[in-house]
C-alpha cells in the first residue's frame, strides 16, 4: 500500500478543503482579521526597499493602515499609519520623511522612533501644550515588529511567540544557508489579483499541479517531489540527482517553504532564492510582489537578470489564472464542501487549512 493509500484509509477517503464561505464570505475575512492576521507573525515587506533613515512604507495587515519606518539608528519599526490628532494617516505612499513623519493635515509632527515633537497652534495661535497635555507623553502607536534578514514581520496583538521560536520550523529547514550572501537583484510586482490569499498559499505548497500547470516553464517530475508540513512550515520539496531545466525553464532541486499565514520562500540550489509579499486586502482581492535573490554572491549581467524577471512572471501568471479560476468556481454549490484533497499531494494544503480553522475558531 502506499502512503497515499495509508493516509486515505486513515481517515475513510480523500479529505475535503475548507468551505467556500471561507473564502467568499465577508464575515470569514472579518474573523482572519481578528485572528489569522493579527496573532501571527504576519510579512509586510522587504527591508532592502528602506534602506536609509527616514525611509517610510505605508502598509496594509489585517484591513488596519501601518507605517514601516527605518530609524535613524537603522533599525525598522513599524507603527499604526494613525496621527493622534484627527486620526489621518500620516503617509500614503513611500518616500523619505527626513528627520520628521508629518501630517499634512495640521501639521502635528512626530520623530522617527514615533515622539510627538510639534502640535502647532493647538493650544492657540503660536502656543501647543496647556494644562492635560503634555507632547512628551504622546507617540505614534507602535506595533510588534521584527525584521528577519530581509523580511519584516508584525505580530498586531502582541502576543505571539518570539519570532525565532514561531519560526523555528521554517529556520531550521534553512540550515546551511549563509544569509550574508543573499543580496536582491529584482522586484516583481504583480498588482491586484481577483482572488482569496489563501488560495495563493495553498498553489504554493502543493506539487499537484506543476506538471500540468507549469509544463512549458518547470522540469520537475512529480514522482520526485514530496510534501512538508512542520508546524508553521507548510510546503513541499523536489530533490532531482541533476538539473533538468533547459534555457527559459526551471528544473533543480527545490524548496517551497512557507511560513503561516502569508510568507512564502523558494529556495532553489544552489544559487537563487525567492521571497513572495502576499497582502490579503479582502474576501476576493490581495497583491502580490516577488523579490529575487541570489545567494553565493555571485554577480549576474542585465541579461541574465532579466531572462529571471521573465521566467518568474511567467510562472506566477500561470498560477494567477488558476487561483483566480478557483475563486470564481466557489460561487457554485457544488465548492460548499470544499472539495477533495490528494492524500498524497495535498496533505499540506489541509495542514493550512487546519491552521485557518483553528485560528478563526477563537474568534
Amino acid at each position: 500500500m502506499t502512503i497515499a493509500e495509508e493516509r486515505a484509509q486513515a481517515v475513510g477517503g480523500p479529505q475535503h478543503g475548507l468551505t467556500a464561505e471561507a473564502y467568499r464570505s465577508k464575515e470569514f475575512w472579518e474573523r482572519e482579521c481578528q485572528t489569522v492576521l493579527a496573532k501571527n507573525w504576519v510579512f509586510i515587506g522587504f527591508a532592502h526597499q528602506m534602506a536609509n533613515p527616514g525611509d517610510a512604507h505605508p502598509v496594509t495587515c489585517a484591513n488596519l493602515p501601518l507605517l514601516a519606518v527605518r530609524g535613524r539608528d537603522g533599525d525598522i519599526q513599524v507603527f499604526h499609519n494613525v496621527c493622534l490628532h484627527r486620526c489621518m494617516t500620516l503617509v500614503d505612499k513611500p518616500k523619505n520623511v527626513g528627520k520628521l513623519i508629518r501630517c499634512p493635515y495640521h501639521a502635528w509632527a512626530y520623530d522617527l522612533d514615533g515622539r510627538l515633537r510639534a502640535a502647532p497652534h493647538f493650544a492657540g495661535t503660536g502656543k501647543q501644550e496647556f494644562d492635560g497635555f503634555d507632547i512628551k507623553k504622546h507617540r505614534l502607536k507602535p506595533v510588534r515588529t521584527h525584521v528577519w534578514h530581509d523580511w519584516i514581520f508584525v505580530n498586531l496583538d502582541g502576543n505571539a511567540p518570539d519570532f525565532e521560536e514561531y519560526a523555528a520550523p521554517l529556520i531550521s529547514r534553512l540550515e546551511g544557508m549563509d544569509f550574508t550572501r543573499v543580496e536582491p537583484i529584482g522586484l516583481l510586482d504583480f498588482g491586484e489579483i481577483g482572488t482569496n490569499w489563501k488560495l495563493i498559499m495553498e498553489n504554493f505548497i502543493e506539487p499537484y499541479h506543476v506538471q500540468f500547470v507549469h509544463a512549458s516553464t518547470t522540469d520537475q517530475p512529480l514522482e520526485n517531489h514530496y510534501t512538508i508540513t512542520d508546524g508553521t512550515c507548510i510546503g513541499s520539496a523536489v530533490d532531482l540527482n541533476e538539473e533538468l531545466g533547459t534555457s527559459g525553464s526551471l528544473g533543480v532541486s527545490s524548496r517551497y517553504l512557507t511560513l503561516y499565514p502569508n510568507f512564502i520562500l523558494g529556495r532553489y540550489f544552489p544559487d537563487q532564492l525567492g521571497v513572495y509579499l502576499n497582502v490579503p486586502i479582502g474576501p476576493g482581492k490581495m497583491r502580490q510582489y516577488r523579490a529575487l535573490y541570489t545567494t553565493e554572491g555571485q554577480e549576474l549581467s542585465a541579461e541574465e537578470i532579466q531572462a529571471l524577471r521573465n521566467l518568474w512572471w511567467d510562472v506566477h501568471k500561470e498560477d494567477h489564472e488558476m487561483v483566480v479560476r478557483m475563486f470564481e468556481g466557489r460561487k457554485s454549490p457544488v465548492a460548499e464542501d470544499g472539495g477533495l484533497l490528494s492524500p498524497a499531494w495535498e496533505d499540506s494544503v489541509r495542514a493550512f487549512q487546519d491552521l485557518i480553522e483553528r485560528d478563526v475558531a477563537g474568534a
